[in-house]
């Protein structure tokens, strides 16, 4: 069969004009409540580690976390990417929206920055209050550290472009983690695996074709970044296979380190005025009356 070439679209003569058309924030947030750095700060000040969890090389962990407590993820060892997985702990249906985390904030979060969560409710979940890696920022090549425009390796994706299964994808095994927590089998787990917050995952697009590209993390042994639970929460989390991600994933070649999750109790008095966030109050009409 004779394959057909479509010829290219011809430029238009206000191309020029068209493209300076000045570009808007599609999410102003100036009318959320401000970040509460003076309320996080006094709530860390005392708090004490209650639980510890630790994520193998190229493995999944669940872990729970109580409302009004920390968590810090952490590279005990040496460079790791990790993927994180979090939902509402008494309700499954409710978990962490990468996608609108990225557009009320930016492709990459850090301290001051929320973790929302899905279509209905629509709340924070989670708030980022300390971040050992703010100070990189963004590098020469647009890329910044813990992103939300990666989904997470998969071995569906893998299987797709080397034609080979691979088993410690961050979605197997978030698969397996979420489904040894509920005593359910992988394939009842995998529905509820979702779009990931790539923690310490240095990232970003080319200039040239606006591919997704990643690029060894900078994080080192001790780093973390840390959240205040806003509700009740079930997480999961990979330790990526990839390992720093600064050559390949989906496979066993990279060098790889566990991670450690650390929930922390702060004092009670200072959580006296914190409340959980409330569900979006839209009615969900959706203009049918």
């Amino acid at each position: 069969m004779e394959r057909r070439v479509l010829a290219p679209t011809a430029t238009p003569p206000d191309a020029a004009e068209r493209r300076r058309a000045k570009g808007v924030v599609a999410y102003p947030v100036e009318s959320l409540p401000p970040f509460d750095a003076a309320f996080y700060e006094a709530a860390r000040g005392g708090m004490k580690k209650v639980t510890e969890t630790i994520v193998p090389p190229r493995d999944g962990r669940a872990f729970t976390v109580p409302g009004g407590h920390f968590f810090r993820i952490v590279c005990p060892e040496g460079s790791q990417v990790g993927d994180l997985n979090l939902w509402n702990a008494r309700d499954l249906s409710e978990r962490f929206f990468s996608g609108k985390t990225r557009a009320l904030h930016a492709t990459h979060v850090s301290t001051g920055d929320r973790l929302w969560s899905t279509l209905p409710t629509l709340r924070p979940m989670a708030t980022i209050t300390h971040d050992t890696l703010a100070w990189y920022g963004w590098d020469q090549d647009g890329a910044g550290v813990h992103d939300v425009i990666g989904t997470r390796c998969d071995p569906y994706t893998n299987l797709l472009l080397t034609g080979a299964e691979y088993h410690h994808c961050c979605h197997s095994n978030l698969s397996r983690a979420l489904a040894a927590e509920l005593n359910i089998a992988p394939r009842e787990a995998e529905p509820h695996i979702h779009d990931v917050l790539n923690v310490f995952m240095c990232t970003g697009f080319t200039r040239d074709t606006h591919q997704y590209f990643m690029k060894a993390s900078p994080a080192r042994r001790g780093d973390y970044i840390e959240f205040f639970a806003e509700m009740d929460l079930l997480g999961a989390l990979s330790a990526c296979p990839g390992g720093d991600c600064s050559a390949s994933h989906s496979s066993d070649e990279a060098a790889c380190h566990p991670l450690l999750v650390e929930v922390f109790r702060p004092t009670a008095h200072t959580l006296a005025q914190w409340r959980p966030p409330a569900a979006s109050g839209y009615s969900r009409s959706h203009g049918a009356g």
